[in-house]
């Protein structure tokens, strides 16, 4: 079914077949269903909407009626009964009104984009819908109010697209009709003085503005806005100044580009629409992100877009003459002493140009002029009504009224059509080559999604595969260096991307980085004031408005915070330049240590709480963190610190499945261990220790001790370690009957440490000694132990909480409560030191 409530409300089948539905109460009844398609209406909204301010006096059994009246007409599955009221069985698509706005709003997109053809036909294709006043049976008329508002601006924007093809003269009987219905809509009266200038009638255009700046102020005691005041300016410099008027026929200088736009269509649409609303845009992200192109591509196809590059300047005072030279605006006179002398002062120049203009300037790549170029942008913006600038940076110009769009990388499925593109340019046999897509995914992936660094990959598809790049990504500033000669040399390679951004940086921002990139998988604002020196969030602020910082929010079991990380790229370049200053990387690293330590240690005893999951999600999230730690405590040699890592975890391993992982790094500490002993306690360099840890067997290290080395200071570290290691690897492989002599042997000894009891035995993962029989495939043995382990668990419980640590805050209530925490009751005449019956 298709329903038509532009007008009086009608409904056709699929065939086009008119269906008739009734009497003016029965069509309110549809239209209102109508205005929420496919979503419940409630009775009371719906009696609102047909009776208005008259409802009968039994208004729910009335509606029930023409409910029942709708659906014979309609068919009985055309209004669905739902909990809470009606619904009408159709989509947007089936109503007039829905599709109206959606053909309206492409209209408008595609006149952003300065294709007229398309949004003339598009707007032609809305207007058609209408057949009389919208929502014509509603006995209240508020509800059309915003309708009739968009079909006003669809034929605006129809009127605009007959401006754009040339076809003024058909344009202005249609204005001079909307223009008296219309009085203070001041877009048709400029409407129709571009229609009266474009035929050459500039006497007519400026009677008309007169017509309305007399209606505005007799009617309103108002001015004409900026955007009117601009064309009459426009108008009277045409009649005064002939050259000038020639002038403004130029249409700007972006030149087209020799490559293929690839993706950011939507980006596009977003950018060209912000320019309609916004005076000031920039566009901000890190080097090669593609702002540049990007802010190319939406001027194109607006007219009077002037391109002025700031990149080659090296000094900020320059910054007005480079847009001096951009529009043209330089004389070459003979100054004589009977000529009065040029303007020498450019922003004055420029004001004297622009102010009765409308134009858009792009001003490219102002990072390095960021002060002059927001000076510049102000005094424009405040004295020129009918300019817009559009801005490329890696930080925002901070103007009164900028409106900010960050670059993001490209998308996956964009960045291997790039890829793809570029290398069909290099390769004859690029779809050969491409035919390896899980590396071509691997290098977009790794180069963020980067349009230049994705560009210089494809480039080095001349002497190698996808393969090849993608396993050469480790060093990927000596890779990708086979840039453009004809661009500036800083966009010739990664390299020299990077080196630019870092240049411009303060030397405490550069710290941070070089601080910041002991981190792995991205941090907190609290990870980064324990790591990092300084006013840390003030400079995280900074980093992010530069673009060498990314902030996304992170979502985590309700708490909401922002999420910093750096891009692959960046990370590599400030891996590089943290090792120029070895001391400061260093420190930030024993730093992040003990955050990850501290973090850790905090969570263990939580993970048995009921604030499980968001600590579940903790760690979840900083999982990379707390494996670089560990990698840097096994290279430094640092045991105490590794392992106390490394038990903290192991509750964590075991309940979120990473037993392989933990199996793994608790072997790993084990033979640091075992390593350090052998060179009596000096660790070696971080090469000679990691070739002795894996020469080393625990196992056999361990058994080698005859007293079990309990004259160690970490003894009782690595007897619980070698319990989770035990405890994890038997989740991991079978260990019934362990077969191995030594693994048996380790086993009967690591039980024995425990079987003796004590706080190390209460709580994990020494309270798990006993599975240890079971390992061994003894069952009566198993069996005893189980059985003098539930006679001396209720005096562990009274001491330790349920085996809980003592500052475990449900410590205290477990150990009043029973198994399904229900409080255990004495009977009544009982002695208060029995314990309960079991």
């Amino acid at each position: 079914m298709r329903y038509r409530i532009l007008g009086v409300t009608q409904t056709e089948d699929d065939h086009g077949t008119d269906v008739p539905v009734g009497g003016p109460r029965l069509r309110a009844l549809l239209t209102a269903l109508a205005l929420r398609p496919g979503r419940v209406t409630t009775p009371g909204t719906l009696i609102d909407e047909v009776w208005a301010d008259e409802p009968p006096q039994d208004a729910q059994a009335a509606l029930q009626a023409l409910i029942g009246r709708l659906r014979r007409a309609l068919g009985k599955d055309a209004v669905v009964s739902e909990p809470g009221g009606y619904r009408l069985a159709a989509s947007e698509a089936d109503v007039d009104l829905f599709v109206f706005e959606r053909l309206v709003r492409q209209g408008a997109e595609a006149l952003g984009r300065g294709d007229a053809s398309l949004a003339a036909r598009l707007l032609d294709e809305a207007l058609a819908l209408w057949r009389g006043p919208a929502l014509a049976d509603l006995p209240d008329r508020s509800a059309a109010t915003r309708p009739e508002a968009l079909r006003l601006e669809a034929t605006r924007g129809r009127i605009e697209a007959d401006l754009l093809l040339g076809r003024a003269q058909d344009a202005v009987p249609r204005l001079r009709e909307l223009t008296a219905a219309h009085p203070y809509d001041e877009p048709l009266h400029a409407l129709l003085i571009r229609a009266l200038r474009d035929t050459g009638r500039s006497a007519d255009a400026l009677a008309a503005y007169e017509t309305v700046r007399r209606a505005l102020a007799d009617g309103l005691g108002a001015d004409p806005g900026p955007r009117l005041r601009a064309l009459h300016a426009e108008l009277l410099g045409a009649v005064a100044h002939e050259t000038g008027a020639r002038r403004m026929e130029r249409n700007g200088n972006i030149r087209p580009r020799l490559t293929s736009f690839v993706g950011r269509e939507p980006e596009l649409a977003a950018i060209r629409s912000e320019l309609h609303r916004a005076r000031l845009v920039t566009l901000t992200g890190p080097g090669g992100s593609g702002k540049t192109r990007l802010a190319e591509e939406a001027a194109a196809g607006l007219p009077q877009a002037w391109l002025v590059e700031l990149a080659p300047l090296d000094r900020p005072e320059a910054v007005p003459g480079a847009v001096v030279s951009a529009l043209g605006l330089r004389e070459t006179v003979l100054v004589t002493s009977d000529r009065p002398a040029v303007q020498d002062d450019p922003v004055a120049l420029l004001v004297e140009y622009c102010a009765p203009r409308s134009a858009l300037l792009l001003l490219d790549n102002c990072e390095h002029v960021i002060g002059a170029a927001a000076d510049l942008a102000e005094t424009l913006l405040t004295r020129c009504p009918g300019l817009t600038i559009l801005a490329t940076s890696r930080e925002p110009l901070g103007v009164p009224g900028e409106l900010v769009r960050p670059v993001e990388p490209l998308r996956p499925e964009q960045a291997r059509r790039l890829f793809a593109e570029r290398a069909a340019a290099v390769r004859p046999d690029a779809d050969v080559v491409l035919r390896d897509e899980e590396a071509v995914a691997e290098i977009c992936r790794r180069l963020d999604g980067l349009p230049l660094a994705i560009e210089l990959a494809a480039a080095r598809l001349r002497m190698l595969t996808p393969r090849q790049i993608a396993d050469r990504l480790d060093d990927r500033f000596r890779l990708l260096t086979s840039g453009s000669r004809t661009v500036l040399p800083r966009q010739q390679t990664l390299r020299a991307v990077v080196d630019w951004s870092w240049e411009l940086l303060e030397e405490d921002e550069r710290n941070l980085l070089r601080e910041a990139s002991v981190f792995a998988g991205g941090w907190d604002l609290t990870a980064a004031e324990a790591v990092c020196g300084g006013p840390v969030a003030d400079l995280i602020g900074a980093l992010v408005d530069k673009s060498l910082v990314v902030a996304t929010p992170c979502v985590r079991d309700g708490s909401d915070s922002m999420r910093y990380r750096m891009l692959e790229t960046i990370h590599e370049y400030v891996v590089e330049r943290a090792a120029e200053v070895p001391g400061l990387r260093a420190a930030a690293e024993r730093r992040h240590r003990a955050w990850v330590r501290a973090l850790v240690e905090e969570a263990e005893p939580l993970l048995r709480s009921a604030g499980q999951l968001p600590w579940i999600s903790r760690l979840e999230t900083e999982l990379d963190n707390i494996r670089a730690a560990l990698r840097r405590a096994l290279a430094s040699g640092d045991e105490a610190e590794a392992g106390a890592v490394a038990l903290a975890m192991g509750w964590f391993w075991w309940l979120r499945n990473y037993r392989h992982e933990g199996t793994a790094w608790t072997d790993q500490v084990l033979r640091l261990g075992a390593a350090l002993d052998a060179a009596d306690g000096t660790p070696a360099g971080e090469s000679d220790l990691a070739s002795v840890m894996a020469s080393i067997d625990p196992v056999d290290a361990f058994l080698a001790v005859p007293d079990d080395e309990t004259h160690h200071p970490l003894h009782t570290l690595r007897m619980s370690l070698r319990m989770l290691h035990l405890f994890l690897r038997a989740e991991t492989e079978p260990m019934n009957g362990v077969a191995d002599e030594r693994l048996r042997r380790c086993v009967f000894r690591v039980r024995a440490f425990f079987e003796k009891g004590g706080p190390q035995a209460a709580r994990m993962p020494g309270i798990v000694w006993p599975l240890a029989a079971f390992s061994l495939g003894h069952s009566a043995d198993a069996r005893a132990i189980t059985g003098r382990r539930r006679r001396q668990l209720p005096r562990a419980r009274r001491r330790l909480g349920d085996g809980r640590r003592p500052d475990d805050p449900d410590a205290h209530g477990r150990r009043r409560t029973g198994r399904h925490g229900r409080r255990r009751r004495r009977p009544r005449g009982a002695a208060r030191h029995q314990p309960p019956r079991r």
